[in-house]
């Protein structure tokens, strides 16, 4: 399985990077490639293309409706529903498109009413619930819910004996220590900083990141969702103090190919 950082930056797009957009791509037993893509929030589907086209999508899911995690699903609308190398004589199927309870309305109202005619040949929308597992080609994908003002949710990709977990946004709870569960990728947000961010139940510090990803046993923690105003290597710092594996801040671009351990 092959983790691409498509974006990375919390809260808004940065002058380095999107916000929030993840790409994992791994094959199945008969050699087709499926890719699909953990939220697309502000300028991700640019920086997308770099890696994939959008018509090269199997799924996309969205961990919560803030617009730095979905907000580009309306430009994904648009390639996908107008491009002129589209055969329109045998249009692809919907693209599935996982998300809260209220993600198609959401779309539509960040794109405008013209689209709601549309929208359902371009987008199967579906809802995530707690605990709920879907399968996307090789992918097994379970959801949780997870400590956030809005409905949100966080996500545990397998394939193949591989394990990336993804908080989504998220303070502290016991669903995030679930789903990073031994986790070989432990994807997790890190948007406060101890002593500065004293606000709870929104977002986890380096240090709390750390902590759940200790609880979890997780084998790798690469921080992301980290605010342009927030020097890097603080929030590493912090998760190096609360966990003793390898830890680092994920970087758009940056490609991560993982396979299986025997022994763990």
């Amino acid at each position: 399985m092959r983790l691409t950082i498509v974006g990375c930056s919390g809260s808004f797009a940065g002058p380095e990077s999107p916000a929030s957009s993840y790409l994992l791509e791994a094959e199945d037993g008969d050699g087709r490639t499926w890719r699909i893509v953990l939220d697309l929030g502000s300028g991700a589907l640019g920086a997308l293309q770099r890696f994939a086209s959008p018509s090269a999508l199997d799924a996309v899911l969205i961990s919560h409706l803030h617009p730095d995690h979905f907000i580009d699903l309306c430009g994904l609308y648009v390639a996908r529903r107008y491009d002129p190398h589209l055969d329109l004589t045998d249009p692809p199927a919907p693209l599935p498109v996982y998300g809260p309870v209220g993600t198609a309305e959401r779309v539509l109202a960040a794109y405008g009413p013209d689209a709601a005619t549309e929208l359902p040949s371009v987008y199967d929308v579906r809802p995530f619930t707690d605990g709920g597992v879907v399968q996307v080609g090789p992918f097994t994908i379970t959801s949780r819910t997870v400590n956030h003002p809005v409905p949100a949710f966080g996500l545990r990709v397998e394939h193949d004996g591989v394990v990336v977990a993804y908080s989504g946004d998220t303070d502290s709870c016991s669903n995030l220590v679930e789903l990073a569960r031994d986790a070989d990728l432990f994807l997790c947000e890190a948007s406060f900083v101890e002593g500065r961010d004293e606000g709870r139940d929104v977002h986890l510090t380096g240090k709390r990141a750390g902590e759940a990803a200790t609880e979890a046993d997780a084998r790798r923690l690469v921080l992301t969702h980290i605010p342009v105003w927030t020097d890097t290597d603080t929030v590493v710092d912090e998760a190096r103090r609360a966990y003793l594996g390898p830890v680092e801040a994920a970087r758009s671009g940056a490609s991560y190919v993982l396979e299986r351990v025997e022994a763990r």
